[in-house]
């Protein structure tokens, strides 16, 4: 239904429009379907979140999540239905998992954060940003700009759940950063059937 929607809207713009092409229209259109697509996805997680009693939480793990992808990137799901699914584990999930896994004594939340922090700056390393087939990020400068954002941001957030008194607030930031940062990884890339959009086309276009 959202596609038709696009569709509709895209054929209308262009209508509108003349001067605008065939790429220039499939871009207008997979731009819509990004907007449109996620305002239902939000709103169903929210509500999702309420229901099992994690709402604010969600609204949290969402707000705390949000900045590392921004700059790191993570694989997408082809389908709506999928990707539904796919953001409401990721976020209502951490909700949960905050909520009823303890971490103490508090060696035990450091040791964690530790492993967190090596393990996201590993894969940083080796795969921030993770663009898609369909958003590639093909400039090195950009790239470069979103790798140290992604270290920085990876750091400040787990530097400030090691000193938070709030211990769900504090399972809230450790577990969505080590959840963002697996979906980084080409093993999840691989599990979903998507492909870095950078291996793809930098051998194509001379990127400057």
């Amino acid at each position: 239904m959202i596609d038709k929607i696009c569709e509709i809207l895209t054929n209308r713009i262009r209508k509108s429009m003349p001067d605008i092409d065939d790429e220039r229209a499939e871009i207008i259109n997979y731009g819509l379907q990004n907007v449109i697509g996620e305002i239902p996805k939000i709103f169903l997680l929210f509500l999702i979140g309420f229901l099992l009693g994690v709402g604010k939480l969600t609204l949290l793990s969402f707000l705390i999540i949000l900045p590392y992808r921004a700059f790191a990137g993570g694989f997408h799901l082809k389908t709506h239905i999928g990707c539904i699914t796919c953001t409401t584990l990721m976020y209502c999930g951490n909700a949960l998992l905050s909520k009823y896994i303890v971490l103490e004594p508090y060696f035990i939340k450091y040791i964690v954060i530790g492993i967190v922090w090596i393990f996201g700056m590993i894969m940083i390393k080796l795969y921030a940003p993770a663009d898609t087939e369909n958003v590639p990020i093909l400039r090195k400068k950009d790239r470069k700009i979103k790798r140290i954002a992604s270290y920085i941001v990876l750091t400040i957030s787990l530097g400030i759940s090691a000193i938070i008194q709030n211990s769900e607030i504090s399972n809230l930031i450790i577990f969505g950063m080590a959840i963002e940062t697996v979906t980084i990884t080409r093993l999840a890339y691989q599990l979903t059937n998507n492909k870095y959009g950078y291996e793809i086309y930098c051998n194509e276009t001379n990127v400057a």
